[in-house]
């Protein structure tokens, strides 16, 4: 008999996993998968008692040239950003999260979290909301694959349009 394990052995002790730090992306125009994975963290952050932060990214190549040069015109983007992260993490306080913070970041939404944000904030769990339909823009929930390949904490892709969700009564 080899003192190493086969792959197929259930010889292991099941551990509670918990989680520490929780990072929620949500796109600024509230699409349907940002709202699903927001509620889920929310949920999540509550019942663990840990702090969320939750961020979205301006994404610059939206603008045109003359309006990406333009320092009032990018801070009155940056503005409208902010004070819609803010009105997440003021639902987040009135469900119940002690901790919320709000983050944003600038450029291609995957690359920003990845590299930028996760780094900084140190999540040991990002949640992020996936479209099931193509979009013409860069959306977070379009970048959902980009960041479950390649954050460097473990992720939750909730699926806007989830065909086995529990449907209202």
């Amino acid at each position: 008999m080899s003192a190493k394990k086969t792959q197929d052995s259930l010889d292991f002790e099941v551990e509670t996993m918990i989680f520490r730090r929780l990072l929620v992306a949500v796109d600024e125009d509230d699409s349907t998968s940002s709202i699903r994975a927001f509620n889920y963290a929310v949920t999540l952050a509550k019942a663990y008692r840990i702090p969320l932060a939750i961020v979205t990214i301006l994404e610059t190549s939206d603008l045109n040239v003359y309006d990406s040069l333009s320092p009032d015109v990018l801070a009155k983007r940056r503005s409208e950003v902010l004070a819609k992260v803010n009105q997440y993490a003021d639902k987040a306080k009135k469900f119940g999260v002690a901790d919320v913070t709000s983050l944003i970041g600038e450029g291609r939404p995957g690359r920003v979290i990845v590299d930028q944000v996760i780094p900084e904030w140190q999540p040991d769990l990002l949640v992020v909301g996936s479209e099931t339909t193509e979009k013409s823009r860069i959306f977070i929930g379009s970048q959902a694959s980009y960041m479950a390949q390649n954050a460097p904490c473990s992720v939750i892709v909730v699926r806007a349009n989830d065909q086995y969700a529990p449907k209202k009564a």
